[in-house]
Parts: C-alpha cells; sequence; structure tokens
C-alpha cells in the first residue's frame, strides 16, 4: 500500500458545511480525502481506497450511520469516527456497537477531533478487516515457519515448544502501552501470541482464537484485550484503557472524561458479548468495582502467570 493510502480518509456527510469543515481539519493533517453524501457511496468509497480513518454521519440519506459501520466493518479496519447530533447515551452506545471506535456529538470542536485522529495514528491497525487476513497459524511475508502452533491457554499447564525460534529470530512484541511489563511472547516464527485461558491473541495478524475459533474484533477492541492480557491481573481503569486507545502512558497527565470512560464501558461490553463472557460468571475478564478491569484469576489448580 502507498504512502497516499496509508493517509487517505473517507468523510460520509450529507450537509455540505460539515463536510467542507471535516475535509478541511483532515487535509490540515496531512491527509487525502474522499467525500461521499450517503451511506451507500461511503460504503463503496471505504471498499475501493482503504482508508485509515472514516468519519461517519448517522442521518444519512438511504442507509444510515449504523447500518453503514457495520457494512464498512464488514470490508475494512478502518477507525470510524462516528460524528452525530445524537447525543444521548444510548446513541453512543448504539454507534459503538455497530462498529465504531469513537464517537464525537456534533458541534464538535476541530481541535478536539484533530487530537483525536492524531491519537488514532499512534494505535496499531490491522491491515484486514477481521475475519479476512492472514489464515490463522501462517507466516507473514518474508517469515521461515518453524510450524509453531499458538500459545497453549494459560493455566492449562503446557509449555513453550523447546523449538521455539531463539530470542535472535523474533523479538516480543512491543507493549502496547509505554508503561506495560509484559510483552507478547515469542511462540515461533508464525505468530506473536499471548493467552489466558483458552483465549489466545496474535499481535502480528491481529488474531484472536477462543478455543480455537476465530473471533471477529474491532481495531478498539483487539487493543483492549490485547492490553488486558499484557497486564495479567493487574487492574487496568477505564481511564488507563482510554489513554491506551489515544496512545498514551498510563498516568499521563491527559484529562479523561466521563464520556470517554462511558465510551469505554461500551466496548468492554461489546468485547465480552464476542468472547463469550460473562458479567456476572466471568472466565476472562473480571469487573473491579470502582477500580476497573483485570483478567480473572486462574482457578483450574495452575499458578497464575508471573
Amino acid at each position: 500500500m502507498s504512502e497516499d493510502d496509508r493517509k487517505t480518509a473517507v468523510i460520509i456527510e450529507d450537509d455540505p458545511d460539515v463536510r467542507s469543515l471535516l475535509d478541511e481539519v483532515f487535509r490540515a493533517a496531512g491527509f487525502r480525502t474522499v467525500l461521499a453524501g450517503t451511506g451507500l457511496e461511503g460504503v463503496a468509497a471505504v471498499a475501493a481506497h482503504e482508508p485509515v480513518i472514516t468519519t461517519l454521519d448517522i442521518n444519512l440519506p438511504g442507509i444510515d450511520g449504523f447500518e453503514a459501520a457495520r457494512r464498512i466493518r464488514a470490508v475494512s479496519a478502518t477507525f470510524i469516527i462516528m460524528l452525530s447530533a445524537l447525543g444521548e447515551e444510548s446513541d453512543v452506545v448504539l454507534g459503538l456497537t455497530s462498529g465504531a471506535d469513537e464517537y464525537l456529538v456534533k458541534p464538535f470542536r476541530p481541535r478536539e477531533l484533530r487530537a483525536r485522529i492524531e491519537a488514532l495514528l499512534r494505535r496499531p491497525r490491522n491491515a484486514h478487516p477481521a475475519g479476512t487476513g492472514p489464515a490463522v497459524g501462517t507466516e507473514p511475508a518474508g517469515t521461515a515457519s518453524l510450524g509453531a502452533a499458538p500459545l497453549a491457554a494459560e493455566g492449562a499447564g503446557a509449555a513453550a515448544p523447546e523449538s521455539a525460534a531463539p530470542e535472535s529470530a523474533g523479538q516480543p512484541a512491543p507493549a502496547r502501552n509505554p508503561s506495560a511489563t509484559a510483552a507478547l511472547p515469542t511462540i515461533g516464527s508464525a505468530g506473536q501470541w499471548h493467552a489466558h485461558r483458552d483465549i489466545s491473541l496474535d499481535a502480528v495478524t491481529h488474531t484472536v482464537l477462543v478455543a480455537q475459533r476465530e473471533v471477529e474484533l474491532t481495531p478498539t477492541e483487539f487493543d483492549l484485550l490485547a492490553t488486558l492480557l499484557e497486564s495479567k491481573r493487574r487492574v487496568r481503569s477505564k481511564a488507563d484503557l482510554a489513554l491506551v486507545l489515544r496512545g498514551e502512558a498510563f498516568g499521563s497527565a491527559s484529562y479523561v472524561g466521563e464520556p470517554d470512560k462511558r465510551a469505554i464501558e461500551a466496548h468492554m461490553a461489546n468485547l465480552r458479548r464476542k468472547i463469550g463472557d460473562s458479567t456476572a460468571e466471568p472466565r476472562y475478564i473480571e469487573t473491579v468495582r470502582g477500580v476497573g478491569y483485570r483478567l480473572t484469576a486462574h482457578t483450574d489448580g495452575a499458578p497464575a502467570p508471573s
């Protein structure tokens, strides 16, 4: 993909004035823009231009923004910023559930939009939509196969294979947050896997498996799960997770408001639903009331990972 493709933004907005403002903001940020006035035009533009970021209004002619987001998610891993005058919590939750990564209420401040664009650009991005990337267990181009399988679920007592690639052949992926203490282990060259119970995540191919079945996550849901897997039993607050999505360090002085925290709650609810977890009887992620989220304890007799 060329540099121009990597810096493309698709703007889906039926109001000419708002569309013009968004065009100016993205061009000032160094993007090439593609403009669309309807949901169907927008979905087609995303499929044709593979943008890094897509902005999406809700009240559009033809299909609305919620349906457009679902269709975009089926064909693209673009970051979606939903922009709408609908500011009720139910609208925000529905937008995030439909596949949006960010939700801004109109009238928005151009400087805030620019800040969110820059935060998205600091985050890892899967080049393929969920479920359409490299097959599970296949190697990225230029990587020799050692036939390594994904890391066995933690607590199952399985040790890493002795034939795993030496450290010089593949360094662990850097932690998603500068203050995270655990990086993903290298288990052969087929990927960089991190696991808890029977859920495993590969940072290279952006693959998530639950009981060896691939699960489709949005880029935001993937980042949240990766952060919790890296943090293990350390509790991460909603503010911590919001900072991760901005590409900032835990404990930084950046302000995290209530809308950002509510967005984290909605993303976590979507993530739990997709991986088959329950808040009443959590298997993978538990809520520490009044504090945040962490991985569940190991109750199968195996010690928790250090």
